[in-house]
């Protein structure tokens, strides 16, 4: 074999044995840092640190680009993460007969791995789980890579018992001819790696919380139980994270939501539709009012569009059956619908036996509604082609998925000029999603969402000018509420993957448009292939909360594919038609999810701006009654969110009331104030802030709104910056 240049990130070059390792090169440069090398990268990929650099070059090239990570690298959390989940799965196999092993992929914050066995794993059996992983930590024996071909990697996942692994060998790796697999001690487990050296690098683990899964995520599959846990490098990094973790469910939005009576679910009225009671309501209307007025200050017109639509809209644009499993199923025309109706009222009252397609099809002679003849088609030969040919001579709609398509038929009303683009459209439209009810969470997963959507039409010379406005639209609006720590996640297409419409020019002349401009922006900007939409590239902004989790929220997104799709034309200044260029744009990116994050980054204490309530009026006794009730009014008259409280109750119990309720600030009116026409204003945080006329209150208070000011007592979590959180590592 001939020798290997290998390229270190500072330029140098050493010559190597095709058969030295990473890690050879480390001992190389130091004892110490070979011990603290966790992975390396040849040419951008991740790898394990003790392959051999025959094995992880390009077969056309004798040199290599070598970086050794350590767990100073962010990606090296990662690796140490995913080496963690096999000890984990290594452990539960020592622990529990029986177990058929499914995935273990990293995951934001830690790791989970996917187990079917026939015991009931609970929270009481982590101790003794950790205990198992802390003997595999300890021994730290390395991960031994080896590769198989294809029919002896499923004898051998056969012999060990594995029909979970033996199933997606022979279905899930296509025509993969070698399949890989990691050895530690008696384990072993088919996976791609890469891995830790030995499982002595793992420094501190704990297992986190265990739930219900399903095989590759199918509902219709076999139920799994998934348990969770995370790994460090250092004890003090996972006591920090733990802490977080506390401080995390001490925000989260759904218990605070039903404390402080923002939202309720109802199982009668659905999972995931969310009820938005008053006080949250007032929250949403002042989101959309503070939005509604920038909108239309920057030139964007208000549509609205129905909630439903006719499947062949959405066939048109893409999305269905493109996100079949996420959306309802299709609602069928009065027709069927009269048969399905009078069909379930004959089963009810015993009339007709369910069984038997010929009964169904008495059924629907009763009521003059043609039906597919399973028995007489001559033109087909299944009965789904049959189904399929009736469905689609019937009126079918959907719960309208998303808007995009009402508002290309929007611009389509009317012919347009060049002269009126760009055309602005925006709509705080409902959508409905058909999310599986194992991944419902509150606010942040639902079913039923209203996006602040806007769509704008415009001219391929237009396009950098409108996308760069509709970025520092969504910097504006984040910033406006508090949101001021955030990056760019620019989404852009895998090339090797043919989930996504439209020529490669139209994709490379919009991925470009979109990286020049964040290029000009000076944003915090980093690239992700493989998770643009399937219609065109877009920038995500991932926002960071007060301690630090970081959540996705507005998105821009370029679409040179759906004007093309439903024939959208203007007429350009050559009095030829054109194609526009369309822009998807949402700051909050849903109000669900918004209010939700917004929740547990304030936890449920508001800035004054949006609290529900901003001031409660608190008489001493019934002889200031009279006075609070028209010094309320004083202050709503002002426009200031205020109510009183006439509870025949002490004062003191009255603020702790207040204040445990979060509301902003308390005015305490005895007939000291009552005489001289001023109150005792008194800050939630602060606390007292003495008496002042009511006018100078009601100035100050005004200030703080116009001037959208963000006061809140935030704890701070002391840890190091997680890993990005791709699952690069699954198994």
């Amino acid at each position: 074999m001939a020798d290997i240049s290998v390229q270190l990130p500072d330029g140098s070059i050493q010559t190597q044995p095709a058969s030295a390792t990473p890690m050879d090169v480390a001992k190389g440069i130091s004892e110490g840092l070979a011990r603290g090398v966790v992975a390396a990268v040849i040419d951008d990929k991740i790898v394990d640190a003790v392959r051999t650099f025959e094995e992880l070059k390009s077969p056309d090239s004798d040199t290599v680009k070598l970086k050794l990570l350590t767990r100073h690298d962010a990606d090296a959390l990662a690796v140490l993460r995913h080496s963690a989940a096999h000890v984990m799965a290594r452990a539960v196999m020592r622990v529990y007969k029986g177990v058929s092993l499914a995935f273990g992929p990293t995951t934001d914050g830690g790791f989970y791995y996917d187990f079917d066995l026939p015991e009931k794993i609970s929270e009481e059996d982590f101790p003794k789980i950790e205990a198992e992983m802390t003997k595999i930590i300890k021994a730290k024996e390395p991960f031994e890579r080896f590769s198989l071909d294809r029919d002896k990697a499923v004898q051998l996942c056969d012999e060990m018992g594995q029909d979970l692994k033996v199933e997606h060998i022979q279905t899930g790796l296509g025509d993969q001819e070698q399949v890989s697999f990691y050895r530690q001690g008696e384990f072993v487990d088919l996976c791609r790696g890469p891995h830790i050296p030995h499982a002595g690098t793992i420094k501190a683990i704990k297992l986190l919380s265990v739930a219900g899964a399903y095989w590759k995520g199918d509902a219709k599959g076999r139920q799994l139980q998934r348990l969770y846990g995370t790994a460090f490098f250092d004890k003090k990094d996972l006591k920090a994270y733990l802490e977080l973790l506390e401080e995390a469910r001490r925000r989260d939005h759904r218990v605070l939501g039903k404390k402080h009576g923002l939202f309720a679910f109802n199982p009668e009225v659905g999972p995931g539709l969310c009820l938005w009671l008053p006080r949250g309501a007032r929250v949403r209307s002042i989101l959309e009012d503070f939005l509604r007025k920038e909108l239309l200050g920057r030139g964007y017109d208000p549509v609205y569009s129905p909630h439903l639509g006719r499947v062949e809209l959405y066939e048109t644009s893409g999305h269905f059956p493109y996100y079949r499993e996420s959306q309802f199923p299709p609602l069928f025309g009065a027709e069927a619908g009269a048969l399905v109706d009078a069909w379930s009222q004959r089963l009810e009252a015993g009339t007709i036996d369910a069984d038997g397609e010929d009964k169904l099809m008495a059924a629907a002679e009763v009521l003059g509604v043609s039906l597919p003849d399973y028995t007489t088609s001559a033109r087909v030969e299944s009965k789904r082609d049959i189904l399929q040919q009736w469905q689609a001579t019937n009126e079918r709609y959907l719960v309208k998925p998303m808007n995009c398509p009402h508002h290309c038929h929007i611009f389509k009303a009317q012919p347009r000029s060049y002269r009126q683009l760009p055309l602005r459209l925006f709509e705080f439209g409902s959508v409905y999603r058909h999310e599986q009810t194992g991944e419902l969470n509150g606010m942040l997963r639902v079913r039923g969402l209203t996006q602040d959507d806007a769509h704008i039409f415009c001219t391929a010379d237009q396009v950098e000018e409108e996308f760069r406005a509709t970025i520092e639209l969504t910097k504006f609006v984040l910033e406006a509420v508090g949101l001021a720590d955030y990056r760019v996640q620019l989404s852009l297409r895998d090339p090797d993957s043919d989930k996504y419409v439209g020529t490669e020019e139209n994709w490379d002349h919009a991925e470009g448009a979109l990286r020049g401009v964040l290029n000009d922006s000076g944003l915090d900007f980093g690239e992700q292939p493989g998770e643009a939409a399937f219609y065109g590239p877009k920038a995500d902004f991932m926002v960071r909360d007060c301690i630090g989790r970081s959540w996705q929220l507005g998105t821009v997104q370029l679409d040179y594919n759906l004007p093309e799709r439903f024939k959208l034309e203007y007429a350009g200044a050559d009095n030829v038609g054109h194609r526009p260029v369309m822009i998807h744009r949402a700051p909050f990116g849903s109000l669900e999810r918004f209010v939700g994050m917004l929740i547990e980054h304030f936890a449920g204490a508001f800035p004054l701006w949006l609290a529900p309530e901003q001031i409660r009026v608190l008489p001493l006794s019934e002889k200031t009654t009279d006075y609070a009730v028209a010094l309320t009014k004083q202050l709503t008259d002002a426009g200031l969110r205020a109510t009183t409280d006439l509870r025949n109750s002490k004062v003191q119990a009255k603020i702790r009331d207040a204040q445990l309720e979060l509301t902003p600030y308390m005015a305490v009116v005895g007939p000291k104030e009552a005489e001289s026409g001023q109150l005792a204003l008194r800050d939630r945080i602060d606390g007292d802030l003495g008496s002042m006329p009511v006018a100078e209150a009601i100035a100050k208070l005004q200030k703080e709104v116009a001037e959208r000011q963000v006061r809140t007592v935030v704890k701070t979590a002391l840890m190091e910056s997680e890993s990005s959180g791709q699952e690069l590592f699954a198994d």
